[in-house]
């Protein structure tokens, strides 16, 4: 799906769900996802094809994240910045007193979304096939004491070109927290923390822990 509603009080929803944040700082904490439809990227390891969905009302969402009585919320995709409902919802959440993340596939500008929401930008490594989709005036929009970085990477040659732009672009000043992840089985664990430690990354490590709790192919967790 690349286009969506232009109805400002509408969302086009894959799923709602309560589960344990697996990825990001807030990794291991309860999290209320809100899983936006549509995506205009196609990375060759995408772990969200069943990101199709149905219309929503803004109030709907909202009650219905409400019944979870769970503070952090995600809005995830999909791409949720397709959406241009998107900025209203996580300026709802954050009036009424949610921690509000957002995770983006950093194609679209990332400062349409309100102050106050931790943005966590996926820089497109390239195994990912989409790297040349990547909208890089996003580094100097991060909010360097709440935003996040995240690299998925597929092998070495991601891992490099991770490095090199981590350097290139000093990024651990302009943002709260850089992140590695790999590629569900496509990448050793042992060599990816030996890589970093060789270069002295200033990168967290990060595993996927959803899928290490229910498996790789769950979906609504």
């Amino acid at each position: 799906m690349d286009t969506v509603s232009n109805n400002p009080n509408m969302l086009e929803i894959a799923e709602i769900f309560h589960s344990i944040q697996g990825e990001s700082t807030r990794a291991g904490l309860p999290c209320t996802f809100v899983r936006l439809a549509g995506c205009n990227l196609d990375c060759l390891w995408c772990d969200t094809k069943h990101a199709g969905g149905g219309r929503w009302t803004l109030d709907a969402v909202l009650k219905k994240v409400a019944r979870f009585g769970c503070n952090l919320v995600e809005i995830t995709g999909g791409e949720p910045l397709l959406q241009p409902s998107c900025p209203e919802l996580a300026q709802r959440l954050l009036d009424g007193g949610y921690t509000v993340l957002l995770e983006t596939n950093g194609s679209l500008p990332i400062d349409t979304m309100p102050e106050g929401v931790v943005r966590i930008v996926d820089m497109k490594c390239p195994g990912s096939g989409m790297t040349d989709r990547m909208h890089w005036p996003n580094i100097g929009m991060l909010n360097p004491v709440r935003d996040e970085v995240k690299f998925v990477v597929a092998g070495r040659g991601d891992y490099e070109w991770c490095r090199d732009i981590v350097r290139q672009y000093a990024l651990d000043k302009c943002c709260a927290a850089i992140l590695i992840s790999p590629v569900w089985g496509s990448v050793s664990l042992a060599s990816l923390a030996k890589w970093m430690l060789e270069d002295r990354l200033p990168v967290r490590f990060q595993l996927q822990m959803h899928k290490l709790i229910w498996g790789p192919d769950a979906t609504g967790v």
